[in-house]
């Protein structure tokens, strides 16, 4: 795991961290006695777990044109083929250098990504010096663990320069929220083999094979963490075979567990030996959207039926219905069967990101966009804007914020909507002197044109109504009025005073 210090960390019911300090490691050593793998695994394999070393530099969302400090990081990878080394995601985000140490040697060998997940918190990293994989043997995979089985979490944790193997337990099989972008669900498997900060991005084995990467545990308990099984990743390998790396699809819709209740059922007009789920929100511009619409009973999906917890039987296992299209490539269909007014209805979904206006992931790798007129900040609304706030943000964030975060897609009345574009910092200057009351306002119109981007206000902002710039914000019946003459003018010295070395990005 990289064991970075966040200053905007998120707080969550149930906190789930990367990798999160459970408890000691306790490193085994190879019975000659036992036939089991693990003697056969530190012989054949020592060198293929590498330690890896991250320096990373986050970006600052309020002032985009600045970077927060730099900070160092240590997680653990493993050799696959093709002369590629998995890990977490989390372990090379935002990251500026990465070196990979093997085990016993001194030497740190420059890597880079090749290819990042964050969605699944999985990167590919290369060495541009061939000669690191020299002694090393490409892990091969094994399939899900069964419940109650024995596994061996592999890496460096806290620090340590000896590669630690750990025993555990696989205690539960589920669906969970992976920790890096605080918002993706998958398949989780929970171990209570010990995983510290260091661990993240390190084999958990089984009959010699990796049967999972582990990347995270709960902090409100202790001996759970939690590995990313072999659906996901061979998901992750397969998408990214093309050469990019696409993503994993979602949804697009939301349900409830409302047919549990037979009244309920029955007004619905589904019959009584029917199961499923009540759809009860459609993504706008989503490959649901015309297909599926509110109160629909969702019953299948390809050939998973639906039970009343929204629950399918697959792998062996009872999971979320939506691994039915987790499980599918971008691109690819499925096909759903569902009630509307009673009666029975069958469709294709095609699968994609269905991704929401305002996305409730961090976001990582990419720059933050801002645009400067008057000295008045302007950004897109994101989850990381809004952590900004610092770790209780989701208190302390303005209420007009978070009820656009929690409500933005019941909120968009224009279909050309793509962001939500607020003032997020304001450079005092005389231009601007009255504007305060504005700043982490939703941007309605600038000049009467909408701003359903960041990249509509230029456009906007080249025009004046009068020699004024006006801008309208959401529910908010009071403009805020710049002297557009004025801020023209002004513009270039007040980036210079402010040590501002760009309006835009």
């Amino acid at each position: 795991m990289t064991a970075f210090i966040k200053r905007n960390a998120a707080v969550l019911s149930a906190v789930l961290v990367a990798a999160a300090a459970i408890c000691p490691a306790q490193t085994l050593r190879p019975d000659p006695d036992d036939p089991g793998t693990i003697a056969d695994f530190l012989t054949t394999y020592e060198k293929s777990v590498a330690m890896i070393m991250t320096v990373r530099q986050d970006f600052d969302y309020v002032t985009p044109w600045k970077k927060l400090p730099m900070s160092r990081g240590v997680g653990t990878g493993f050799v696959i083929d093709g002369h590629r080394i998995l890990t977490n995601a989390h372990n090379v985000a935002n990251a500026r250098y990465i070196e990979v140490i093997k085990q016993y040697e001194a030497r740190r060998y420059p890597a880079k990504v090749e290819f990042v997940g964050h969605d699944c918190d999985l990167a590919l990293l290369t060495v541009d010096d061939a000669s690191f994989f020299n002694d090393t043997v490409p892990l091969s995979f094994g399939s899900l663990p069964q419940v109650n089985s024995t596994v061996h979490t592999c890496g460096f944790p806290v620090g340590g320069r000896q590669l630690s193997i750990t025993e555990g337990v696989v205690s539960r099989i589920e669906y969970g929220t992976y920790s890096h972008t605080q918002a993706h669900t998958h398949i989780i498997v929970q171990t209570d083999a010990a995983i510290n900060p260091g661990n993240s991005g390190g084999p958990v084995l089984q009959d010699g094979k990796v049967v999972g990467v582990a990347f995270q545990g709960l902090q409100s308990a202790d001996n759970i963490g939690y590995m990313i099984p072999t659906t996901v990743i061979d998901h992750f390998l397969n998408d990214v075979k093309s050469g990019t790396y696409d993503g994993f699809g979602t949804t697009g819709f939301t349900t409830f567990d409302g047919l549990h209740n037979p009244a309920y059922k029955a007004y619905l007009g589904v019959p009584a030996e029917a199961t499923g789920v009540v759809v009860t929100e459609v993504v706008r511009g989503g490959t649901a959207e015309g297909i599926l619409q509110k109160g629909d009973v969702l019953t299948r999906i390809d050939d998973f039926n639906i039970d009343n917890d929204g629950m399918i039987r697959i792998y062996g296992l009872r999971l979320e219905y939506a691994e039915a299209i987790d499980r599918k490539q971008l691109g690819e269909t499925v096909e759903i069967e569902f009630y509307r007014d009673g009666k029975p209805k069958t469709a294709k979904l095609q699968v994609a990101l269905n991704a929401p206006v305002l996305a409730w992931a961090r976001q990582y790798d990419q720059e933050p966009k801002y645009r400067i007129y008057a000295g008045l900040t302007f950004v897109t609304v994101s989850r990381n804007f809004l952590e900004s706030w610092g770790r209780n943000w989701p208190s302390e964030i303005p209420f007009s914020l978070r009820y656009l975060f929690m409500h933005a897609n019941y909120l968009i009345d224009d279909p050309n909507r793509r962001e939500f574009v607020v003032i997020s910092e304001i450079l005092p200057d005389e231009v601007n002197a009255y504007a305060g009351g504005f700043k982490n306002q939703v941007v309605e119109t600038v000049n009467g044109m909408a701003i359903n981007a960041l990249a509509d206000l230029q456009l906007a902002f080249d025009t004046d109504i009068d020699g004024y710039w006006i801008v309208r914000f959401m529910n908010n019946d009071s403009p805020m009025i710049i002297d557009a003459q004025k801020a023209r003018r002004g513009h270039d010295d007040l980036l210079r005073r402010y040590h501002v070395p760009t309006a835009s990005n």
